[in-house]
């Protein structure tokens, strides 16, 4: 949808509200959803379900045979950027495909991603260089950009907002089976089989997710010929690899590459603005970014996404580290909240009707920061039930608002818009996560280096802690003592972000969906309005 001047509207396009809603506020009815007859719902789901599952699942089953392929093809140096770049392109891509999909269609640019993905893992499997490994893994990230904003959009068409809970309860069940049977299937395949497998795998999966889309999925023809922003896609995705960069090297210390990753990005961002200013058809429409739900949305997305990384990566530690529990038990506490995400998001879709979207966005997000609570209880002789039960409501929560967030973004814009604003609420949570791996990284460097009244933890010392590998009872005592308090200050921070969550969604108006349903004016006005 065009951008809303100076909070107005058409006035063509205006009514009175109903009876029921408050009296002389203009109201704006959204246009139609657009869906065509001839697709096949169900099979579509599937192949949407299966190309979901390829994405989600590469990241755990990667992370279990990174040993083995290291192993062999040696540079340990370059181990981080196996998964950095991975994460770089899918960011940097997301936006850029979820425009492409507006100006040309859901269908090509779907296949286009699938296909791309398909040719990253077969190279990767023939890797025999770290650095071939980490240009394969960029490929697939490509395509990867591709498939997630596109896959949400195709679903947004086919099932209006009051249909869609069921179908969202089973895309996000696809998230949270991926991520515990990733590394019992990458543990399979590495003791079994070639760690080439990890990859080759995806094969059929993506062809036979292709042929689902191809068979079944139908669009009606576009005969618009779109003014594609090739500068801003190659401005925006150079942007987004400066940033990302900045941010790996912050969290590895490097300073140098750091503050001249950080610098390009501010130059290439003073580009970036000054082409989308003057492009016809800008890749990102800062008009869109910038209405009221949508910015409130996303800025809670990308601190979701951050309390996502710090709980995943953090957690686990103090489990293993702290409670001194085996790698299993610090496993299953941050597993519930992969129960918690999907059950979230299941109720929440299903109750959008009943209870309006804004209820159980504010609502739902409220978890988070309880949840986050029980974390600032956890000690050295507590239970690892506190950290399960924690994470659980954590992932409530996180499940609640992000699915919220995203039907609600769909459905005040246009059909002709649906593909950019899904692929902006995906791009905050990805930027989040990068985001919060260097931020809650420097809070526990800065806790490991100056707990009070103890000597400064080393990173080796930190490793055989976890690898129970210390000596010495009393050393293992104090570095113990010196963790807890550094991943206290860590789940503090947590805590304080996910106020934040909560804050930011009030602004977000209320908004009925459903047949016949109607939004107010102040839905669709910029930020600043």
């Amino acid at each position: 949808m065009s951008a809303v001047p100076h909070g107005r509207a058409d006035a063509s396009r205006l009514a009175p509200f109903e009876p029921s809603d408050a009296p002389n506020i203009p109201i704006l009815t959204p246009r139609p959803m657009s869906r065509s007859p001839q697709s096949s719902r169900a099979p579509v789901i599937a192949a949407v379900m299966a190309s979901m599952a390829m994405v989600a699942i590469e990241a755990t089953i990667v992370s279990t045979a990174m040993p083995q392929i290291v192993a062999q093809l040696g540079d340990l140096h370059l181990y981080s950027w196996v998964f950095s770049s991975f994460l770089l392109t899918q960011t940097a891509m997301t936006v850029v495909f979820g425009k492409l999909a507006d100006l040309y269609g859901r269908k090509p640019v779907i296949l286009a991603g699938i296909a791309i993905f398909l040719i990253g893992s077969v190279l990767a499997g023939f890797a025999w260089s770290m650095p071939a490994m980490v240009a394969f893994r960029l490929i697939q990230g490509v395509g990867a950009g591709a498939i997630q904003p596109v896959t949400l959009t195709v679903v947004a068409d086919l099932y209006p907002a009051h249909e869609r809970g069921k179908v969202q309860g089973y895309l996000a069940s696809v998230w949270a089976i991926s991520a515990v049977v990733g590394p019992m299937v990458g543990g399979f395949i590495i003791h079994n089989m070639s760690w080439a497998w990890i990859f080759w795998m995806n094969v059929p999966i993506d062809l036979a997710s292709a042929a689902g889309f191809i068979v079944f999925l139908r669009e009606s023809e576009r005969r618009a010929r779109p003014s594609i922003d090739f500068g801003g896609a190659a401005l925006f995705m150079a942007t987004i690899a400066a940033l990302m960069m900045a941010l790996t090297y912050a969290g590895d210390d490097d300073l140098t590459k750091a503050s001249l990753a950080g610098a390009a990005f501010l130059v290439c961002l003073l580009f970036f603005v000054t082409q989308e200013r003057r492009a016809a058809e800008p890749m990102i429409s800062f008009a869109l970014w910038s209405r009221r739900p949508i910015a409130a949305c996303n800025s809670s997305t990308v601190l979701s996404g951050m309390i996502l990384m710090g709980a995943t990566t953090f957690l686990p530690m103090y489990v293993q580290g702290v409670l001194h529990r085996s790698p299993v038990v610090a496993g299953l506490a941050l597993t519930m909240m992969m129960v918690g995400w999907p059950t979230g998001a299941t109720l929440a879709a299903k109750s959008f009707h009943r209870l309006g979207l804004r209820r159980i966005l504010i609502g739902g997000s409220a978890f988070v920061p309880l949840g986050a609570v029980l974390l600032l209880f956890l000690s050295p002789g507590g239970s690892p039930l506190i950290a399960a039960f924690g994470s659980l409501i954590m992932g409530f929560g996180m499940g609640t608002s992000s699915v919220s967030s995203l039907v609600l973004i769909q459905e005040i814009v246009r059909v002709e818009e649906r593909g950019s604003a899904t692929a902006s609420n995906l791009f905050s949570r990805n930027l989040g996560s990068t985001l919060g791996a260097t931020l809650f990284g420097a809070v526990l460097n800065f806790g490991l280096s100056h707990s009070p009244g103890a000597a400064v933890v080393t990173s080796d010392q930190l490793k055989a802690l976890l690898q129970n590998q210390v000596t010495s009872l009393g050393d293992s005592d104090l570095i113990r003592q010196v963790l807890h308090q550094s991943l206290h200050l860590t789940f503090v921070s947590i805590f304080v972000i996910g106020l934040f969550v909560v804050a930011l969604l009030t602004f977000v108006p209320a908004i009925s969906i459903g047949p016949g349903k109607k939004m107010p004016v102040e839905a669709l006005s910029p930020l600043e309005d």
